[in-house]
């Protein structure tokens, strides 16, 4: 009778160890856009290949747009715990976005500007 009560005590001392670690936060991948002030290629690789942050997991700059986009496990960092990285490699961070937030900002952006009459110019399209 003992060795059963041991054996089950021991089998929920494993399930309680289980149901903690599937508690744990789960990965969580996002993207966050940050508006910098890089200007050429040169700043762009600086980045690519200084970069820190926990849970990064790939960066894209666009430097058309002055952009910088991070993926990142979102559990282990946040887009505040990222600027740091930023501000050690000497790029100014003026705001950051979504990835969906950026998007929509691209697109509305884009609508505007190429719907409105550029004959005002001085010169045909």
């Amino acid at each position: 009778m003992k060795k059963i009560i041991i054996l089950a005590l021991a089998l929920l001392t494993v399930a309680g160890a289980s149901a903690q670690k599937a508690s744990k936060p789960a990965k969580q991948i996002v993207t966050t856009v940050f508006v910098t002030d890089i200007d050429c290629e040169n700043c762009a690789k600086k980045i690519y290949d200084n970069f820190y942050g926990k849970g990064v997991k790939s960066i894209k700059c666009d430097v058309a747009t002055k952009t910088v986009s991070v993926t990142y496990d979102a559990s282990k960092n946040s887009p505040e715990g990222l600027k740091p990285s930023f501000g050690d490699l000497k790029v100014k961070v003026f705001k950051h976005m979504t990835a969906e937030e950026y998007a929509h900002y691209k697109e509305h952006h884009n609508h505007s500007h190429n719907s409105h009459d550029h004959s005002h110019h001085g010169h045909n399209h």
